[in-house]
C-alpha cells in the first residue's frame, strides 16, 4: 500500500484521509539541498527508526532498528557520506537524530536520492511525527502519531510515499 500526500496538507492511506505536514516552500519537481520543499516524486519506505527510550518497538513489517545518541544523517553535499548515516560527532555538516522533541521519535527514510546519490540533490527526506501544530517541515512528510502508527502498521518493504505535485485529491 502507498501513502498519497497531496498539498497543502492531506495524505491517504488506504481509505483513511490524514493531516500531514509538508516542506516550508511546499512541494518541488526541482529539489535541492536546503530549499525546504517536499521532491515531488515515488518514494520507497527504505526502514523504520525509532527512539527506544521513549516507545516499544512499534509493529511493522519494514525493516527497523532503534536509534541510539549517536546517531546522524549527513547533509553535506561535499562529504563522501551525504545523504547516508553516520555516528556522531562527525567531521561534516549532519543532522542529529536522537532530538529533544518528539518529531523523530518514528523516522522513516525514504527512497528519495539514495541509489545513486547525487550531491545537492536533497538529504534527510523522512516520513516522521508531525509537530503539535503540524508546522512544516524542511522537506519532510509528518503525520500525527496515530495516523504514523496506522501506516506502519501495515506497511512492507514494498509501500511507497507518493508526493503529488499537482492534481485533485480523490474524493
Amino acid at each position: 500500500m502507498d501513502l498519497l500526500v497531496y498539498s497543502p496538507d492531506t495524505a491517504l492511506w488506504g481509505g483513511r484521509r490524514m493531516r500531514c505536514a509538508l516542506g516550508r516552500a511546499g512541494i518541488s519537481m526541482r529539489k535541492r539541498e536546503g530549499d525546504g520543499a517536499t521532491p515531488a516524486g515515488a518514494w520507497l519506505m527504505r526502514q523504520l527508526l525509532y527512539r527506544p527510550d521513549r516507545l516499544a518497538r512499534p509493529a511493522t513489517a519494514l525493516p527497523t532498528a532503534p536509534l541510539s545518541l549517536r546517531d546522524g544523517w549527513c547533509d553535506d553535499p561535499n562529504d563522501s557520506n551525504y545523504n547516508r548515516p553516520v555516528t556522531l560527532p562527525y567531521a561534516a555538516r549532519a543532522e542529529t537524530l536522537w532530538r529533544e522533541d518528539n518529531v523523530y521519535d518514528l523516522i522513516v527514510p525514504l527512497g528519495y536520492n539514495d541509489d545513486p546519490v547525487v550531491p545537492g540533490l536533497g538529504s534527510a527526506i523522512f516520513l516522521h511525527l508531525a509537530k503539535a501544530d503540524f508546522a512544516p517541515t524542511e522537506g519532510c512528510v509528518a503525520l500525527s502519531s496515530a495516523d504514523l502508527f496506522a501506516v506502519l502498521s501495515s506497511a512492507d518493504a514494498g509501500s511507497r510515499v507518493i508526493v503529488h505535485a499537482v492534481g485533485t485529491l480523490p474524493a
